[in-house]
């Protein structure tokens, strides 16, 4: 592999990749740090998707309630994935959409970063470039979240924000998809 193709491959391809929203529920988000941030962030991840047009896959955590309304409303017709254990990898129904949309990058989102989040994120570097979305994830003490990016991170994981990895798909400035992007990146 050339140097060129090395830090290309550090680059998000918008032809290659998948967002996932993970276990972003109703009985779980009270507790959970920065939580408006986060859940701000992957709405706007998800727009963008939509703009873009990268698939989307949503999973649910067995007793954990629906995924809250702000991301729901963003995806109605979208059914979540629920699951049991805490890696995505270990949910077979998880698996078979991965394999169906046929990409290799992965953009995760979601919560409890040292949980689910981790535990999915280590099962798929060996396959998948992943992506970690540090601003658009989260878990009840900032401490864990902090241990949780770190632990990825030396694993493999590129960490990114919600910002960063928006405009490394875009690319450059000046066409349609930056235009309907603009009002995304310029809310606070």
């Amino acid at each position: 592999m050339t140097e060129y193709e090395s830090l290309n491959r550090m680059f998000i391809d918008r032809n290659d990749c998948i967002l996932l929203v993970i276990d972003i529920q109703d009985k779980l988000i009270p507790f959970i740090a920065h939580k408006e941030k986060m859940v701000e962030n992957i709405v706007k991840l998800i727009k963008f998707s939509k703009i873009v047009g990268i698939p989307v896959i949503v999973t649910e955590q067995e007793k954990l309630g629906d995924t809250v309304p702000k991301i729901k409303a963003e995806l109605p017709e979208l059914l979540p994935i629920r699951k049991i254990c805490y890696s995505c990898f270990s949910c077979e129904e998880f698996v078979n959409s991965l394999k169906k949309l046929d990409r290799n990058t992965l953009i995760i989102t979601g919560m409890e970063t040292h949980i689910c989040i981790a535990q999915t994120a280590f099962h798929a570097i060996p396959e998948f470039l992943v992506h970690i979305v540090s601003d658009a994830v989260s878990s009840r003490f900032v401490e864990n979240w902090t241990v949780g990016i770190d632990r990825m991170r030396a694993s493999g994981a590129i960490i990114s924000s919600t910002e960063m990895a928006i405009f490394e798909i875009l690319r450059q400035a000046g066409t349609d998809e930056f235009r309907a992007t603009l009002p995304l990146v310029r809310e606070r």
